[in-house]
């Protein structure tokens, strides 16, 4: 039978991220896990303008730094890139090559980037800023410095289902989202970057850390590169039993069927009359306490149950303690 259950905490958030974590260290290759350490929305948003098609050619940098999701510092200079502007470029930010003669140049302004960027959290929208500082500090040979990057372009991609293959671009996203801002303005496109990671926050309803976990999967693998229905390992603890996702889960939903299949369990597309587990993600049963409307499996499994089938709702959590549950049995065995 369907069993309810009360709305997630961000500790049982976390705590179910840090299992996952460790679940799929064992299920999948293990560059595919980055492990985030942050709970609080610590983070600092960065973007870069470039006078040319060479990533080098910075023009201009945006720094903005958040603290607990709450802006706390900015810093924004022009960049003389000791290159031309082309035309093109100029078109888009406005900057030309008059506006930054008495600029510093980057290597001049390095020590004050690397103060500020340096083991932190960088927020960018796309990969391009994360190319334009790697190609900088190989021009001008500075040295590179460690820094966690997470992209709001992969954040978004993963909380709206609008964006999920097209439409990503921070102009779209922001619009979206009513965050005004003036476009291609370093430091204004970094504020608004770091704007969607916070209203990501909210509208998945997830701590920071939990975010970056879900956010930093494989988007390739994820977008049908890998199957989600798929048989299970006949040998498995779970064999025997045919398991359907639904809803938002903290894990990205391949690596959950995977997780599945391993430990024994056939994974399907759909709800049907074989269907034994259906899985729901903890953020859905919270908002079903809100009043959200049930997901079309969910009903179609209600439906089931009432007919009599062997079949049980359960969330996430337990979907991951069940199978944490069979790795400390074999342990000891």
């Amino acid at each position: 039978m369907a069993v309810a259950h009360n709305p997630i905490s961000d500790a049982q958030v976390g705590l179910l991220r840090d299992t996952v974590v460790g679940l799929l260290r064992r299920a999948i290759p293990p560059d595919v896990i980055e492990p985030l350490p942050l709970e609080r929305a610590d983070f600092v948003a960065l973007d870069f303008e470039t006078a040319n098609a060479d990533f080098a050619s910075i023009c201009q940098i945006g720094i903005v730094r958040f603290c607990d999701g709450v802006v706390i510092d900015t810093y924004q200079t022009l960049v003389n890139p000791q290159d031309y502007f082309d035309g093109f470029n100029v078109s888009i930010h406005g900057i030309e090559e008059e506006d930054v003669q008495d600029a510093p140049t980057f290597p001049e302004a390095y020590v004050h980037v690397r103060k500020l960027l340096q083991y932190q959290v960088v927020v960018t929208h796309t990969h391009f800023d994360r190319t334009a500082l790697r190609q900088v500090l190989e021009k001008y040979n500075l040295e590179s410095f460690e820094i966690e990057w997470l992209d709001s372009a992969r954040v978004a991609r993963r909380v709206w289902s609008r964006f999920a293959k097209t439409g990503y671009g921070l102009a779209n996203v922001a619009g979206f989202l009513n965050v005004s801002f003036k476009h291609h303005d370093a430091l204004e496109d970094a504020r608004a970057a770091g704007e969607v990671i916070i209203a990501a926050m909210h509208e998945a309803d997830l701590t920071f850390s939990a975010l970056e976990f879900v956010a930093l999967r494989n988007l390739a693998k994820r977008h049908n590169l890998a199957k989600i229905s798929q048989p299970g390992d006949p040998d498995g603890y779970l064999s025997g039993e045919t398991i359907v996702f639904t809803g938002a889960l903290l894990t990205v939903r391949h690596e959950a069927a995977a997780l599945a299949a391993r430990y024994g369990a056939d994974v399907a597309d759909n709800v049907t009359k074989h269907t034994t587990i259906l899985v729901i993600g903890d953020q859905d049963i919270k908002r079903l306490a809100e009043g959200m409307t049930k997901s079309s499996k969910r009903r179609k499994a209600e439906a089931l149950i009432a007919t009599g089938q062997r079949l049980r709702v359960i969330r996430e959590t337990d979907f991951v303690a069940m199978c944490g549950e069979y790795d400390t049995d074999q342990l000891a065995t």
